[in-house]
């Protein structure tokens, strides 16, 4: 291991507002809104507030899926919050959310709405809502809830850990790479051997713990997640790699990954989601192609 210079922490921690990468602009050491910020709010009665990374993917597959299901309640408008930029520090936004992190969800349904934030609690929202994707056996609800809550505390030594040192980090540094990808191999270890004993996650059904767990995971199974396929040799998780195909092959989970896209191949962006028409209309290629040259 290449040796540098230690590093003697101070008494008092000081904000460094340039240090921080790539992250820099937007991550601060205080809560609260930065600007004044009304969201909008569609006719649906859900409002979701998103951007598809891993954890708002999940809850724009679990809404595609309660309509596949036939949950007509489920209608949704889905609104873009542009992390990078710092909407989610808008006013509005905050007041959904306090923790200022997307997902957001606002349930219109009832005679009062209802916020929701964590994407875990809007799985489980959700799926209690319309009773779907939960097993009612207090075993199988058990093994469900298990996976889900498995998901919400490993996924940051994933994502803040491993994606945030090898991927973002504006210094390469040996041992925090090497901390990091070898607990993201233990937990795609732990994803592998649970795999090789059922079809999904909590069992023979498909749930809101495989919804949780797939844009992560299967996502850096499949290569979609921090060009790390290779360091980590993701092809060697087999059982994790039949999983993925599977849910990859789901229509609700290919539309899911589509809403509050801004990035990649035009066709699979849908920055706005308010009908089920706009997957085959509103695209971005397709907007792009209305504009006058």
């Amino acid at each position: 291991m290449i040796e540098s210079p230690e590093y003697v922490p101070p008494k008092v921690w000081v904000w460094d507002k340039e240090n921080g990468g790539r992250f820099a602009k937007i991550n601060r050491p205080v809560a609260g809104p930065t600007h004044d910020k009304v969201l909008p709010v569609g006719r649906h009665p859900l409002q979701l507030y998103s951007m598809a990374t891993p954890n708002g993917v999940k809850v724009a597959v679990m809404l595609e899926e309660l309509l596949a299901a036939g949950c007509k309640g489920a209608e949704y408008d889905a609104w873009p919050i542009d992390i990078g930029a710092g909407n989610q520090f808008g006013s509005g936004f905050v007041a959904i959310n306090p923790n200022s992190k997307i997902p957001a969800l606002l349930d219109r349904s009832g005679p009062t709405p209802i916020r929701i934030f964590e994407s875990g609690a809007i799985l489980l929202h959700l799926a209690e809502k319309f009773r779907a994707f939960l097993p009612r056996d207090p075993a199988k609800r058990a093994e469900t809830l298990s996976w889900l809550f498995w998901q919400m505390g490993a996924a940051p030594y994933l994502g803040g850990g491993f994606g945030h040192f090898y991927a973002y980090a504006p210094l390469k540094i040996e041992y925090a790479i090497d901390r990091f990808a070898m607990e993201a191999k233990r937990q795609l270890d732990v994803l592998d051997r649970r795999l090789a004993q059922s079809q999904y996650l909590a069992g023979d059904d498909y749930t809101i713990a495989d919804m949780a767990v797939f844009p992560w995971y299967g996502g850096l199974a499949k290569g979609l997640l921090y060009g790390a396929s290779e360091f980590l040799q993701v092809q060697d998780y087999k059982h994790v790699q039949r999983w993925a195909d599977l849910l990859l092959a789901r229509p609700a989970t290919q539309r899911g990954r589509m809403v509050n896209r801004s990035w990649g191949e035009p066709s699979q962006q849908l920055r706005e989601r308010h009908d089920a028409s706009d997957f085959d209309l509103r695209t971005q290629d397709k907007l792009d192609a209305e504009r006058p040259a």
